[in-house]
This record gives structure tokens, C-alpha cells and sequence, in this order.
């Protein structure tokens, strides 16, 4: 008997009885141990992967373990709910987003059960990140050798389902040929383990019965059947990933069903853990690029490039780093390629230093004799990670260009021979000439598999029926060629509705079988690769679509980069994932600590636009399930830099809190931390308050208690203290009689240094003045209001800057630099000011002019020499925004120069992040963050090692977790080490 959901019609279309959704939800709640999930709020969130689809599932569920999965699998088949496990949701064919329940195995079910480096073995769980498999692994000088650009967050699992290759496939081969043994479960509830066959173990299987048996006994009659048509029809490259691995069947290879379920795309199994093989990993590397006059050229020399066997061979052209370079995205780094118009990335490895250079030089000096005349270099380690980074930067790099129309997938990851690929690619930029089209060029050279973003029309009726013209002639290109219309990502919606063109209708009667014996029911992510009524087509189901246009709204910020809509800039986030990282960087604090999909960068702007459209969830900014999912972001800006598509978060956050708190009251502590500089002012101005009255409250036992819970504090805080005297206050009280000699600049006199910590812009003063600066304070109470974004206080926010624009008028007009002290003041100036008034000379100018102490410096003062650090040990915490803006290389130069042995933490944000830190229900999350790598550098610091911090938020992150002193740069270029 069919179960309700059979109405779903094979998850093609939406009309969910939603009663059957709730029934589904109260039994899998009853079930498991995990998390069930059929809210809006998660529904929108896993409605789209990275690719250009959207699906809407039944529901979420977050399994704890393998009982989780299978009782999951249970409830669902009671009611004939479709299944879709999903792994890291950054597949680029649309397979990882349908109408179904589905899996995530991210956040709990990622564990590393064994590794064994005699047996070059590993067992894990289908949620792991690739990177923790390879870390672990190269510790015994192993690897797994595929490595896609989305290492750092792509799971196990979901390179198993899409047959993931990457960078290194050319070493070790793609994931299908690394992996040793599955457990998967079957949607009829069967589980059991899979792998290579011998004969005596299938006649035993065989004679066993049961599912298991019938489906082994199936295989064989297929694999018989089929076995001259997969011999014939299936392309033997290195990137072949279209289609079910059949080839994995025939006798040579084994009979290996855990190789023939690789690339299923969930489509047939789900992976409950997997048994891989590592491969040795040459501990010794080295890069070298070859430029050629245009990426045809250098396609034409990949075979040759070959027979000197290096273990990477990666392609990108100038059309690339040009994008990169107009998104000022890794422009130093750019900087280190050599002449050309496209690069090959030709990466060796050995066990030892001198036999990887000497194959290196070897293929240098026969590069540099060719026809072509190619550049050549060679590159140290650390420059050649620099150059890795462009390279895995390339897909976030093609996306909102500015001065470019969209790029999309959609014809991005076909594989050919190697030795053809030259003739592919001319033939195929050909076809793109006639539809208008163009794209950058990059990806596995090596493997004959070359990645695009086109410029398809995916919002107008004409533009889709060109994109479906384009691909369908794109292919016949490929098949004429011997190649793969996939290469690396797989079938999905984009691609699997051509593959009856590549493989013939008779080999597609064999993929139908081998379906059929694995998933008679098709419930495992039906619509995929093959299906009993007909697979997705490429133009259905996309995110935009025929008619889609960006919702413009009244908001306060401009957006100037996005058409004045934050609609469009929310579609900037096209689900690449880097956010998701666990290692290195800033981006996304809260994800590292909650592993929670709506607590990353992609999440809470994917949460934005399902809000802006209005589907699942309601056209409506007073959206829980958005403020809920924004509550956690620290506004650290991390993702406005590190996003390799600049999704702001911080902004948009911003923009959301302005309108939900039209309809909702606010917390007393919005305006106490929001307004903080008018309580500071009030402190230090009003006859009768002074500081130390106004410090009272938060000294005396008892009182500070009451008034941390009516403002909702974390009693284990301590709320900062007031100066006994402003640093305005006391430089107005030194007179004006004596000015500074040289050049005049602008002391920007913070909330927080003014009030706080005066002595720190005292510091600051003293070296702009030691450096032959004359330096000037505005006068009175001024401040950018950088607290008010926190709370989306934009109405008043804007308020402040028109404010200070007036008061600053004739500074701006004079052209004088801004200098501040404080990271988080001097980025309203760098991002707020110009999102606000874009179209103000007043503001750009005044944008312009505004700097961090050390950049200041080093730009205007190069013969400035600070106080002497004599060799000690300098360990430098960044402030987010300061990261963000500059990446600290000038605080990191003068330092140096000052003879500090400097040493930058990675240490992502601190955790305090203005008022954040301080709230009582966030308390737990911000003190994870500092533990990640800050407070155990600060505990491990010798007793004479100076910490740097600049960010005010940081420093009391510091003070309030240890007894060590915390300096701010100004103070130490001013005092050194004293």
C-alpha cells in the first residue's frame, strides 16, 4: 500500500499533505535521539545546495548515530516519505536539494572510528570533514588523496555520493578508487556491508538468500547482460563521474559494490560508514607555474606537461585573476604568477628535498624550451600556498563580479581526454561565441576536467530555453571527444537528463535495474540520475527561474554594490560552504562552536532570501525563524572578506534588527550597550555624576547583581569601569597653548579609548607626534556610533554620521587624515558610512581618509621608528574588523621593525565582540570561541611575552579570563617593552 506522501509523484512536485508531514514528525520525534526538524525556518534552510536549484524538503533530521538513521529510515517508509542524505550542501548539480526527509550527518555522526596506518586503512563516519581524515592521516605521512577546493568542509559522505575528485585525483585518483568497503542502508531497512567480491563469497552470498542475496545475484545478471556495452560505451579517462559505476561490476575490477555505489548520488543507499584506503604522501613539494599566451595553448600542453609526473596539475587563466583582482580578492598573492595570460599549476613530490626540487628544475628547464616560450617559476612553500589559495578561490571568485553579469553553473565540470582537450575547448568556447556567452577558465587540466561559470539568462523564458539548447549541443561536443558530461560533480538536475546522448538507451535500461535492485521503491532521492517516470529536467526546479526578479525593498542601507537591494545581496551567498570551516580564519565564529547550519554565513543568508521571497517562510521582517538564526552572528565582518563572495552578514543583520524591532519591544540593554557613549558622556559631563559614581553600581556586591539581571548580563561578567578622566578631558585641560610641529592629522577619539582607556589614545597622540605629526582632537562629545549596529539602531546610526560629517566638514574638506585606534570605529568608516551615503562626495572623501594607526604609519610615516622591543616576543590578537579591513600586515612591519619577534595568532574572534560577550544567554558561546585558540595562547605566553590587542572587545576578553596584561599597539610602539 502506498503511504501518503505517494502524492508527493516522486518528489517532483510540492503538494505535501501536510498532515502526513506531522504525523512523520510525532513518530520520528518519539524515535530517535537527534534532532527533528520539519519547521519553516529549517525547510527554507536546506532548500538549496550550491548548484542553481530549489527544492523545499518534507523535513530535517539530525541523526545522532546509526539507531538515529535507522529508525529514521523506518518512520519514513511507514509513510513513504522520500529520503535524501546530504553531506557538506555544496554539491553544484542541484543533487543535494529535493523533496524528501533530509539527512545531516554534519554535525554529530562525523568521528574517525579507526586509522590504521600499517593497513593504510581508515573507518568514518559519513559526516566527517575531509580535512580532519587528511590531518589525521599526515601524521603517518598518508593521505586521501582526492581533494576537492572544498576540503575544509566537505564530508566524507557526500563525496562518496558525488564520486568527488579535486587537485590531487591526479596522484591518488578519485574517490571511487579509494574507497575499500561501505555500510549502507537500503530504504526497506536492509543494512549491510559492502565491497570487492570474491567468487566464493558471492556464490555464498548468493546462496544465503535474503535482499542481500537477491540483490548480489542481480548485479551479476546486469553486469552479464551489459558487459560488452560497458566495455564499449563507458569512456575510459580519469574523470569519468556520469551514470552508475558499472564498470566496478566486470570481473577485473572485482565485482566491488561499494565502488559501484560511489557517485549514486544517494540514489540508491545511504552510508553509514566507510572504509577507506590512504595513500602515501609525499612530505616534499613543489610548485611551479608555467605561463602561456591563452588556456588553449596551455591545454595543448598537458601531455606533454604529464610525462614529467607531477602529483597536481591545475589550470587557471588571466579572465580568472582578473575577477580577483577587480573583487580585491588575494591581489598579493596574484601578484606572485609569472607572465601569461594562462597558468598551469604543476605541482612534484618526493620523500626527500632534493629529489622533489631536482624533478622540479628538471621540468622547469624543458618547459622553458618549448615553441610556446611559457614563463616559468618556481616557488618556496610558503609562496606556493599562496598561489593554492587563488586556485581554490576561483569558484567564489566568478560569482558577482563587479561590471559583470551573473556567472551560473550549469555546463562547468565535462571531462575529456587530456590529449584532447585543446581541441575540446576551442570547439567548445566556439559554441559559447554564438549564444553570447563567456567565462573564466580553471580546474584539473591535468584530468582533461575544466570548471566554468557562464553567463546563462536563468531569469527569462528565452534565456532558459538557450541555456537547454547550449548544453544539449555542449555535449554532443564532449561525447565527440570520448568524454564525461560530469567530470567531478556529478549528474544531479543538471546533467542528468543528458545522459541518455552519453551512454545509449540500452545502457540506461541497466542503470534503471541496478535502481531498481537497490531502491525498488525509488524513495531515495528519486529525480536523480534515473528514475521509473523521468529525471529532473535542467531547467526545472531552479532558485530563479522564468520571470525572477530580486525583491527591492525601503531599508535603510543602500546596498550600492547589489542594485540598492538586499534581496540581490543575499544572492550573493551561492552555497560554495567556506563558511562552514573549522580550521583557520575568522569566518563563521558561531558555526565553529554550534556545527549548525543556520548559525553559518550561508545559512543566515540563504534564511534572508527565503524571507524576501516569501515561499516557506513569510514575507515578513518580523521572521523568528531569521532572528533566531541572526542571534548568534558577532557582526565580526569575517564573512565580508574571507566569503569568497562577500556576503555581508554584519550588514545584513543590521538592516534586519532595524525593521523586526519596528513591531517588537526591545531589551533594556539594546539601549544601555546601544547608547553606551551617551552614558559615558552623562558620566563624565554631568555636575554631580562623576566616574566614579557612575562605577558604584558595578562595584558594590549586591547592586551590580540586580543590575546584570535587569540588563541581562552573564553575572560571571564584570562590567567595564569609567576612567576617572576622559582623554578629552584632560588633553582640553592641558590647554591648547602648545601644538604639535609637521603635518596636521585627526586623533579620532573613540567611545571606548575616550572613556575607557584614555591612556591609550594618549599613546597614540604621543607617537603621531613623535613620527612629525601635528596632531588634532575634535572637540567635545563625538562618535561614529558603533554600537547602534549591534541592535539595529540604523535610524539613529545614520543620525550619528551626519553628525559627524558636519562637525568633521572641515577636516574633510582639507583633506587631513583620520587616524583611529579602535577597529571596530574605523570600519564604519570603511563600510557604513559608504552604505549610507554612497552618492556623498562628504563621505567618500571622509572614507578615504580614514586609517588604522599602523597603516597610517607605514603609508605616511616611513621613516617613523617606534620605541624598542630588543628582541622580545610579541603574541598579536587581531580585532575582526581590523582583520577584515587590513589582514594586520602593517601592525605585524612596524613591530618587526621595532626588533619584536611577532607572533599573529590565528585565534578567529575573540568571542567578546561588543555587547555579545556580555549577554547572559550568549555567555557560553563566547567563551568557547576564546577557548578555540586565544585564552590557551594567553595562559601558554612566557611572563615576559607582550600581548597586542587593539580591539577594546578583546582586551576585555583577555582581562576578564586572566590576570595578564594586554596592551594596545599604540602602547607598545610608544613604550616598547618597558
Amino acid at each position: 500500500m502506498p503511504g501518503p506522501f505517494a502524492i508527493l509523484d516522486n518528489a517532483r512536485h510540492p503538494h505535501e499533505d501536510f498532515r502526513a508531514a506531522r504525523e512523520l514528525e510525532a513518530r520520528l520525534k518519539t524515535r530517535i535521539q537527534g534532532e527533528v526538524r520539519f519547521d519553516a525556518g529549517s525547510r527554507a534552510l536546506y532548500a538549496t545546495d550550491a548548484s542553481n536549484y530549489r527544492q523545499v524538503p518534507i523535513g530535517v533530521v539530525i541523526p545522532r548515530d546509526i539507531a538515529d538513521v535507522e529508525a529514521t529510515f523506518a518512520a519514513c517508509r511507514e509513510l513513504g516519505a522520500p529520503i535524501l542524505a546530504r553531506g557538506g550542501g555544496t554539491s553544484l548539480s542541484g543533487q543535494c536539494c529535493n523533496v524528501a526527509v533530509v539527512l545531516d550527518f554534519s554535525k554529530y555522526m562525523r568521528s574517525i572510528l579507526s586509522l590504521d596506518p600499517e593497513s593504510r586503512l581508515a573507518v568514518v563516519e559519513p559526516g566527517i570533514v575531509l580535512d580532519r581524515v587528511r590531518e589525521a592521516a599526515e601524521e603517518h605521512h598518508l593521505t586521501f588523496a582526492p581533494d576537492p577546493a572544498t576540503h575544509s568542509r566537505c564530508t566524507l559522505g557526500g563525496m562518496i555520493g558525488n564520486n568527488s575528485c579535486g587537485t590531487h585525483a591526479l596522484m591518488g585518483g578519485k574517490t571511487v578508487d579509494n574507497v575499500r568497503a561501505l555500510d549502507v542502508l537500503l530504504y526497506d531497512g536492509t543494512r549491510m556491508t559492502v565491497g570487492a567480491t570474491s567468487q566464493e563469497e558471492f556464490e555464498r552470498i548468493v546462496a544465503g538468500g535474503g535482499r542481500r542475496g537477491q540483490i548480489y545475484a542481480g548485479l551479476a545478471r546486469i553486469r552479464n547482460k551489459y558487459e560488452h556495452l560497458i566495455r564499449e560505451k563507458f569512456p575510459r579517462i580519469p574523470r569519468r563521474v556520469s551514470g552508475y559505476n558499472l564498470d566496478e561490476l566486470l570481473p577485473e575490477n572485482g565485482f566491488n559494490l561499494a565502488r559501484a555505489l560511489v557517485g549514486s548520488e544517494g540514489t540508491c543507499a545511504t552510508v553509514l560508514r566507510a572504509t577507506l584506503d590512504l595513500k602515501h604522501s609525499p612530505p616534499c613539494r613543489r610548485l611551479v607555474v608555467a605561463g602561456f599566451g591563452d588556456a588553449f595553448i596551455a591545454a595543448d600542453h598537458v601531455p606533454f606537461i604529464l610525462e614529467y609526473h607531477p602529483i597536481g596539475l591545475e589550470g587557471i587563466d588571466r579572465m580568472l585573476t582578473g575577477f580577483m583582482l577587480r573583487k580585491g580578492l588575494a591581489v598579493d598573492d596574484i601578484a606572485l604568477l609569472p607572465p601569461g595570460h594562462s597558468f598551469l599549476l604543476v605541482e612534484f613530490g618526493a620523500s626527500t628535498e632534493e629529489e622533489v626540487l631536482a624533478q622540479a628544475e628538471m621540468f622547469v628547464e624543458a618547459v622553458s624550451g618549448l615553441a610556446a616560450r611559457p614563463s616559468a617559476r618556481l616557488y618556496s612553500a610558503a609562496d606556493a600556498a599562496r598561489i593554492w589559495f587563488v586556485r581554490e578561490s576561483a569558484l567564489g571568485a566568478t560569482v558577482f563580479v563587479p561590471g559583470e553579469p551573473h556567472g551560473w553553473e550549469g555546463w562547468e565540470d565535462a571531462a575529456v581526454p587530456p590529449e584532447k582537450l585543446g581541441s575540446y575547448l576551442r570547439q567548445l568556447f566556439a559554441l559559447m561565441g554564438e549564444y553570447g556567452y563567456r567565462s573564466p577558465m580553471y580546474g584539473h587540466f591535468g584530468q582533461g576536467c575544466v570548471h566554468l561559470r557562464i553567463n546563462f539568462d536563468l531569469e527569462s523564458a528565452p534565456g532558459i530555453r538557450a541555456f537547454r539548447e547550449f548544453i544539449d549541443r555542449a555535449a554532443d561536443i564532449v561525447i565527440a571527444h570520448g568524454g564525461s558530461i560530469s567530470g567531478e560533480h556529478g549528474d544531479g538536475k543538471a546533467r542528468s537528463v543528458l545522459l541518455p546522448k552519453m551512454f545509449g538507451p540500452e545502457l540506461m535500461e541497466a542503470f534503471r535495474e541496478f535502481k531498481a535492485l537497490w531502491d525498488p521503491e525509488n524513495k531515495m532521492n528519486p529525480g536523480h540520475v534515473i528514475d521509473p517516470i523521468a529525471v529532473y529536467d535542467a531547467t526545472e526546479n531552479l532558485r530563479l527561474g522564468d520571470g525572477y526578479k530580486s525583491h527591492r525593498q525601503e531599508t535603510y542601507f543602500q546596498f550600492p554594490d547589489d542594485q540598492g537591494s538586499l534581496s540581490e545581496a543575499t544572492l550573493r551567498c551561492v552555497g560554495v560552504g567556506a563558511c562552514r570551516k573549522a580550521g583557520p580564519g575568522t569566518m563563521c565564529p558561531s558555526y565553529m562552536v554550534t556545527q549548525e547550519e543556520k548559525h553559518s554565513t550561508r545559512g543566515r543568508a540563504h534564511l534572508l532570501w527565503e524571507m524576501l521571497e516569501g515561499d516557506v517562510l513569510a514575507h515578513d521582517w518580523q521572521s523568528e525563524d531569521v532572528k533566531e538564526a541572526l542571534d548568534l552572528c558577532l557582526s565580526c565582518k569575517a564573512c565580508k572578506t574571507e566569503c569568497p563572495v562577500n556576503v555581508d552578514l554584519a550588514t545584513y543583520k543590521a538592516e534586519f534588527l532595524a525593521h523586526y524591532y519596528q513591531g517588537h519591544r526591545r531589551h533594556l540593554r539594546d539601549y544601555a550597550f546601544g547608547f553606551m557613549d551617551k552614558w559615558a558622556r552623562l558620566a563624565s559631563l554631568v555636575p554631580g555624576v562623576t566616574p566614579q559614581f557612575a562605577n558604584l553600581p558595578l562595584r558594590v556586591p549586591g547592586v551590580s547583581s540586580v543590575v546584570k539581571a535587569a540588563l541581562g548580563i552573564a553575572p560571571q561578567r564584570r562590567l567595564p569601569a569609567f576612567a576617572s578622566r576622559s582623554f578629552q578631558t584632560t588633553r582640553r585641560d592641558q590647554g591648547t597653548g602648545h601644538r604639535d610641529q609637521g603635518r596636521p592629522v585627526v586623533l579620532w577619539p573613540d567611545t571606548w579609548n575616550n572613556y575607557f582607556h584614555p591612556d591609550t589614545l594618549a599613546a597614540g597622540r604621543e607617537v603621531l607626534s613623535s613620527a612629525g605629526f601635528d596632531v588634532q582632537v575634535p572637540q567635545g562629545h563625538i562618535c561614529c556610533g558603533r554600537p547602534l549596529y549591534d541592535f539595529g539602531f540604523l535610524a539613529e546610526a545614520r543620525e550619528y554620521l551626519e553628525d559627524v560629517m558636519d562637525r568633521m566638514a572641515g577636516a574633510i574638506d582639507a583633506g587631513l587624515p583620520v587616524v583611529f585606534l579602535e577597529p571596530s570605529c574605523a570600519s564604519v568608516f570603511r563600510d557604513e558610512l559608504r552604505n549610507f551615503f554612497p552618492g556623498d562626495p562628504r563621505a567618500t572623501r571622509l572614507r578615504e581618509q580614514s586609517y588604522l594607526l599602523g597603516d597610517f604609519l607605514l603609508r605616511h610615516a616611513a621613516e617613523y621608528r617606534p620605541a624598542s622591543l630588543e628582541g622580545r616576543s610579541v603574541v598579536l590578537h587581531g580585532h575582526c574588523h581590523q582583520k577584515s579591513q587590513t589582514k594586520m600586515k602593517a601592525e605585524v612591519a612596524l613591530l618587526e621593525r621595532a626588533g619584536g619577534r611577532v607572533s599573529v595568532l590565528d585565534s578567529g574572534c575573540c568571542g567578546m565582540a561588543g555587547p555579545f560577550g556580555f549577554e547572559r544567554e550568549k555567555f557560553a558561546i563566547s567563551q568557547a570561541l576564546a577557548e578555540r585558540v586565544l585564552l590557551p595562547a594567553v595562559r601558554d605566553a612566557a611572563p615576559d611575552t607582550i600581548l597586542v590587542a587593539d580591539g577594546f572587545s578583546c582586551r576585555e576578553q583577555i582581562s576578564q579570563n586572566s590576570s595578564r596584561k594586554v596592551l594596545h599597539f599604540a602602547q607598545v610602539l610608544r613604550h616598547g617593552g618597558a
